[in-house]
């Protein structure tokens, strides 16, 4: 295993060996001493195609994630929020399956979503705080300031991310 900085600070690819044979395939997700986080829970999603969950931050106790497809494909994408970051308000997405070799880590003070481009996906977060309620709130998915390239005009919502705030809200 080994991590791979990207264009925004903070953020890494962690790349792992596949191993496979006739059965199928096995691949270590995640090794403690990898990072600095520990990691308290995990969650898990199930999208049908052209879901868009997000984009999510707990504006207290903020969470680092490390974002794992076992099933389908989707277009990752985040949102820096770091107040004091040269970055604020830019993002970053990658497209991440069940066939790739990496998963996402994703350092506190970030928004993140996704949009499950293939029939359905499943999606495993690993979280470092448990969640937080009351301090749950969502980036507007079409923020016009972020400009997101999603490549979706009309993409099945929750009520909570249809009601997103914009990215004034955060500044």
């Amino acid at each position: 295993m080994k991590l791979e900085n990207v264009n925004i600070r903070g953020l890494k690819i962690i790349k792992s060996k596949i191993y496979k044979d006739k059965r199928g395939f096995l691949r270590e997700v995640y090794k403690n001493k990898l990072l600095k986080d520990k990691f308290q829970f995990d969650v898990m999603s199930y999208s049908k195609r052209n879901v868009l969950r997000g984009l999510h931050i707990q504006t207290q106790n903020s969470q680092a994630k490390i974002i794992t497809v076992t099933h389908g494909k989707i277009l990752d994408v985040v949102v820096d929020l770091r107040k004091r970051s040269k970055t604020f308000g830019k993002y970053f997405s990658i497209i991440i399956s069940h066939e790739s070799d990496f998963s996402f880590y994703i350092p506190k003070g970030f928004a993140h979503g996704f949009l499950c481009l293939s029939e359905n996906c499943t999606v495993n977060y690993r979280c470092s705080e448990y969640r937080n309620k009351k301090s749950e709130t969502t980036l507007q998915w079409n923020d016009k300031d972020v400009n997101i390239k999603w490549n979706i005009k009309k993409p099945i919502l929750s009520v909570k991310d249809k009601n997103g705030k914009s990215l004034n809200y955060f500044k």
